[in-house]
C-alpha cells in the first residue's frame, strides 16, 4: 500500500475520482455552490489528513495534472473561434472591457490588503487572483510573493466568481451576452468560463477570450500599480 501511495499514478487516481464525484453532486443538484472542483478540493483535503498522506506523496502525480493546467486552457479558442465576427463587431468595448476590469480588481485587492494590514508577500500572493494558474504563479514569484497562497487565491476567486457572478448579472439586469462573457471571464478566468459555457455559447467564447488578454494585462500592469501603491500608501 505504501508504495502505491509513492507512487505517481496515487495522485493523478485520488484527483480524478475527486473531481468526478464533485461533478456527479454538481450534475445531480446543479446548484453552483456544488462547483466540481471545489468539491474536489475538500474530498481531497479530507482524504489526505483522515489517512495522514504527506503532500508530496499526493503531488508525485497531481503536478502532472498541473502541468496541463496551461495547454488546456488552450481549448477556450475554439468556441472564440465561432464568434470571430462578433468580436470584431464588439472589439473595442471588449479591450476596454477587460483592461479597466483588470486595473479595479488589481487595484481593490492592493488597497484591501494595505486596509488590513496584510504583510506584504501575502498581498503581492494575492494580487494576480484573476488569472489562471501558469500566469499567476509567475508573476507572483516575479513580484516576490508566495506562489502557494497565489493558488489557492486564484482557485478561490474562480469559485466564488463562477457561483456569484451569474446572480450578479441577474441582480444588476446585465442581460449583453459578450457582456456576461466579459465580466465573468475577467474577474474569474477558467473556473468562472465553465459557468459561462453553461450558460450560452457566446459568454463562454467571451470569457475564454477573457481569460488570455487579462493574464496578458495582468503581467505588464501589476507591477506599475504596486509600485504605485507602495509610492503613496
Amino acid at each position: 500500500m505504501k508504495e502505491f501511495i509513492c507512487n505517481p499514478i496515487f495522485g493523478i487516481l485520488i484527483s480524478l475520482i475527486a473531481f468526478e464525484i464533485g461533478f456527479f453532486i454538481y450534475a445531480k443538484t446543479k446548484l453552483a455552490i456544488f462547483n466540481p472542483l471545489f468539491i474536489s478540493i475538500i474530498l481531497i483535503i479530507t482524504f489526505l489528513t483522515k489517512f495522514n498522506i504527506s503532500l508530496e506523496n499526493y503531488n508525485k502525480g497531481a503536478q502532472f495534472i498541473s502541468f496541463f493546467l496551461g495547454p488546456a486552457t488552450v481549448i477556450l479558442a475554439v468556441p472564440l473561434y465561432k464568434k470571430i465576427k462578433l468580436l470584431e463587431e464588439n472589439a473595442l468595448p471588449i479591450i476596454i472591457g477587460i483592461t479597466s476590469g483588470s486595473c479595479i480588481g488589481i487595484t481593490c485587492i492592493i488597497f484591501m490588503c494595505y486596509l488590513f494590514k496584510l504583510d506584504r508577500p501575502l498581498n503581492i500572493s494575492m494580487i494576480p487572483k484573476s488569472v489562471t494558474v501558469p500566469i499567476g504563479v509567475e508573476i507572483s514569484k516575479q513580484l516576490g510573493g508566495i506562489p502557494a497562497v497565489t493558488v489557492a487565491t486564484i482557485i478561490l476567486t474562480g469559485i466564488i466568481g463562477a457561483i456569484i457572478g451569474p446572480f450578479i448579472c441577474k441582480c444588476f439586469k446585465i442581460k449583453n451576452k459578450v457582456a456576461i462573457g466579459i465580466a465573468i471571464g475577467t474577474a474569474s478566468h477558467a473556473v468562472g468560463t465553465t459557468k459561462a459555457i453553461e450558460i450560452g455559447e457566446t459568454e463562454g467564447a467571451m470569457s475564454g477570450l477573457s481569460i488570455g488578454l487579462t493574464g496578458l494585462i495582468t503581467v505588464f500592469i501589476a507591477p506599475f500599480i504596486f509600485k504605485i501603491f507602495n509610492t503613496f500608501l
